[in-house]
C-alpha cells in the first residue's frame, strides 16, 4: 500500500507495540501529527506542555512497564528541549525512542528557521541516533531504533526525520526478519571459565555480600537474584535504582548502600571478603573514595555493558552477559552455604544504624518532618504504590522510609540527578500501569521546573497523587551549605507560590498539611479523588538527611548524627 513517510511512522510504532506517545507539535513534525488522525483508535497522544516533560513521561512509562517509551517533538527548540530527558534516560539505561521533525533536506545546513543539528546535539546522550534522508530507509530505521533501545544495556535512541521525508509517498512493506547490526551483538551467556572462577570465589568466601543494582530489574532477574542469595545465604545491599529488585523486608536485605545508605550496608561492604556486583556500575555515590573501597575483598562483576567492567573498580572476575541468563547458569551449580558469624556481625552494625530511626521517630512535636511524611505515605498506601521522585533530600528520605517490595515501583533519576523528573515521570507511569496507585513525591524546587505539566494531568484527568515536600529551600544544596560552607545559604532560600491555589487554578483539588496528625486524612482524601490531586506538606526547613558519606570520603566514614559533624573535620568544599 502507498503511504507517506508520516503514515509509515505511525504504522511502525503500532507494530512495535506502542499504545501511547507523549509529544508537542510544531511545523517540522506537522505532517506526522496530521497523519495521526488515522491512528487515534490505536495510539493515544498525550499533549505535554514542554518537550522535556514528554521525555520524562516516556521515561516513566518505560521504567514502570519495561516497554519502550516514545516521545515526539518538532525541530530546533522542540528537539533541544528533549536533551535533558535523553541524558536522564541514558544515565539510567531507560529504553526510549524520541522522534523529531527536521527542516527539509535542501534546507539542512542553511541555518533555516528552527533548524538544529539535533543528531550532533544528542550524540553524547543517546545510545544511538539517526538522521533519515531517504524515505525507503525510514521503516527499517525505526525498527532498528526500537531494537537498539530495548536490547543489551537499554537506552534512548533518537530518530530525526526531515519534513519532506515525512511528506514523500512510497509503496510500504514493513521490513520483516531479524535485525542484523555488525558490531552490535549484546552478550547473553557467560564464558565457562568465568563461571568456574566465580564459583570458586563464592565457595571460599566467609564474608560475602551481593551488590544489586538496576540491572536486576532491567534483565528481569529478580527470581534468580533471590534464589542465588538464599542458596548461598549472602546478604544483599541495594543501589537506589536497585530498590524493589527484591522485597526490602526480605531477611537477607541489609539496605541501601552509598552516600545516604544504611551504615550497616556500607560497613559490610568495607569489611567483606567478596563483593558480588550484579547489574550495577560502581557509581561514585555508591563507592565513596575508590582508593579505600572494600580494600580486602575479591570482586565479581556481572554486567551487560563490557565498558563498565573494570571502569571504576578493578575486579577479579568480570562476567559480560545478561544478568538473568548468567544467574541461571550459576544457580544450579551452587551449593548451600552458611555465613552465621558474618550475619551476627551485620546485625550488630544494624543495631547502630537503627539509632537513626530512633532519632527520627522521636523528633519534637509541633513541626512536620519530611521523614514522617514519607513513612506515613508508605503506611497509608500499604507500601504498594508506585512512587516517583525528583532529586534531593526528599529523594533520599523516600529511599530510606518507603521500602519497596516489588520491582519497577520506585522511579527516580539516579545517574543524572534531574530535578523536575518526578512529576512527569509519574504521569508516564500511570499510562503504563493504569491499575497501579501512583504518587509523585517531589521537592518544592524540582516541582517548579515541570509544574506546567499540571495542565497535562488535568487535560488527561490522570489519576495520580502529587506530594510536594515544601521546605522553602533547595534542600540538599542547603544541607551541604550547612555542613561544609559554614551555613552560608546563598541562592538556596526560595519564595514559593501558594501551591494549593496554583493547583486549584489548574482545576486540580489540593490541600496543605502542616502537622503529622493531618497526614492520614489528607492521604486518604487524595486517594479518593478520581483524577489528579495535590498535597503540599510544609515541613521543617533545616532537617538533614542522615546518614551521609561526604563526597570523596571513605565509604565507612559516615556522618550518622549531628555529633559526627562537629567531631571530625569534614571541610571538603571541592567535592562534587
Amino acid at each position: 500500500m502507498k503511504l507517506s513517510g508520516a503514515e509509515i511512522i505511525w504504522e511502525c510504532l503500532i507494530r512495535e507495540g506502542v499504545d501511547v506517545v507523549f509529544g508537542y507539535p510544531g511545523g517540522a513534525i506537522l505532517p506526522t501529527y496530521d497523519a495521526l488522525n488515522k491512528y487515534t483508535d490505536r495510539i493515544h497522544h498525550v499533549l505535554v506542555r514542554h518537550e522535556q516533560g514528554a521525555t520524562h513521561m516516556a521515561d516513566g512509562y518505560a521504567r514502570a512497564s519495561g516497554r519502550v517509551g516514545v516521545a515526539i517533538a518538532t525541530s530546533g527548540p522542540g528537539a533541544t528541549n528533549m536533551v535533558t530527558g535523553l541524558a536522564t534516560a541514558m544515565m539510567d539505561s531507560t529504553p526510549m525512542v524520541c522522534i523529531t521533525g527536521q527542516v527539509p533536506l535542501n534546507a539542512i545546513g542553511t541555518d533555516a528557521f528552527q533548524e538544529t543539528d539535533v543528531t550532533g546535539c544528542t550524540l553524547p546522550v543517546t545510545k544511538h541516533n539517526y538522521l533519515v534522508t531517504d524515505i525507503h530507509e525510514l521503516a527499517y530505521t525505526i525498527r532498528e531504533a526500537f531494537h537498539i533501545a530495548r536490547t543489551g544495556r537499554p537506552g534512548p535512541v533518537l530518530v530525526d526525520i526531515p519534513k519532506d521525508v515525512q511528506n514523500q509517498v512510497i509503496d510500504f512493506i514493513y521490513p520483516e526478519g531479524p535485525i542484523e547490526l555488525p558490531g552490535y551483538q549484546p552478550p547473553k551467556e557467560a564464558h565457562e571459565a568465568d563461571l568456574v572462577a566465580a564459583l570458586e570465589l563464592i565457595k571460599a568466601a566467609q564474608k560475602p555480600i551481593i551488590l544489586a543494582g538496576h540491572g536486576v530489574t532491567m534483565s528481569g532477574a529478580e527470581k534468580e537474584l533471590r534464589d542465588f542469595a538464599e542458596i548461598t545465604q549472602t546478604p544483599i545491599a541495594l543501589t537506589i535504582l536497585g530498590k524493589g529488585a527484591i522485597d526490602e523486608k526480605h531477611p537477607l536485605v541489609i539496605g541501601m548502600m552509598g552516600m545516604h545508605g544504611e551504615a550497616a550496608a556500607n560497613q559490610a561492604i568495607q569489611e567483606a571478603d567478596l563483593l558480588i556486583a550484579l547489574g550495577m556500575r560502581f557509581d561514585d555515590r555508591v563507592t565513596g573514595n575508590t582508593k579505600s573501597y572494600s580494600p580486602n575483598s575479591r570482586k565479581i562483576h556481572v554486567e551487560i555493558d563490557p565498558s563498565e567492567i573494570n571502569k571504576n573498580i578493578q575486579v577479579d572476575v568480570g562476567i559480560n552477559g545478561d544478568l538473568a541468563t548468567v544467574l541461571r547458569q550459576l544457580n544450579p551449580r551452587l551449593k548451600s552455604l552458611e555465613h552465621k558469624a558474618w550475619f551476627r556481625q551485620i546485625m550488630d552494625w544494624k543495631e547502630d544504624t537503627n539509632m537513626r530511626d530512633i532519632v527520627q521517630n522521636s523528633l519534637p512535636d509541633g513541626k512536620l518532618w519530611a521523614p514522617h511524611v514519607i513513612a506515613d505515605i508508605w503506611k497509608f498506601t500499604g507500601g504498594e504504590a508506585v512512587t516517583s521522585t525528583d532529586v534531593g533530600q526528599h529523594q533520599m528520605w523516600e529511599a530510606q522510609y518507603y521500602p519497596h517490595a516489588r520491582p519497577r515501583t520506585l522511579l527516580t533519576s539516579g545517574g543524572l540527578g534531574t530535578m523536575g523528573f518526578g512529576f512527569p515521570a509519574a504521569i508516564g507511569a500511570k499510562f503504563a500501569m493504569p491499575e497501579e496507585e501512583v504518587w509523585a513525591i517531589v521537592g518544592d524546587g524540582g516541582f517548579q521546573m515541570t509544574l506546567c505539566e499540571l495542565a497535562t494531568a488535568k487535560q488527561e484527568n490522570i489519576n495520580i497523587n502529587i506530594a510536594i515536600i515544601n521546605n522553602a529551600y533547595l534542600g540538599m544544596v542547603r544541607q551541604w551549605q550547612q555542613m561544609f560552607y559554614n551555613e552560608r545559604y546563598i541562592a538556596t532560600p526560595m519564595v514559593n507560590p501558594d501551591f494549593v491555589l496554583l493547583a486549584e487554578a489548574y482545576g486540580i483539588p489540593a490541600r496543605r498539611i502542616t502537622t503529622r496528625e493531618e497526614i492520614e486524612g489528607a492521604v486518604e482524601w487524595a486517594r479518593s479523588i478520581n483524577g489528579p490531586a495535590l498535597l503540599e506538606f510544609v515541613v521543617e526547613q533545616h532537617d538533614i538527611v542522615y546518614p551521609m558519606v561526604p563526597a570523596g570520603a571513605d565509604l565507612h566514614d559516615m556522618i550518622r548524627r549531628p555529633t559526627d559533624l562537629v567531631s571530625q573535620d569534614w571541610d571538603n568544599p571541592n567535592a562534587v
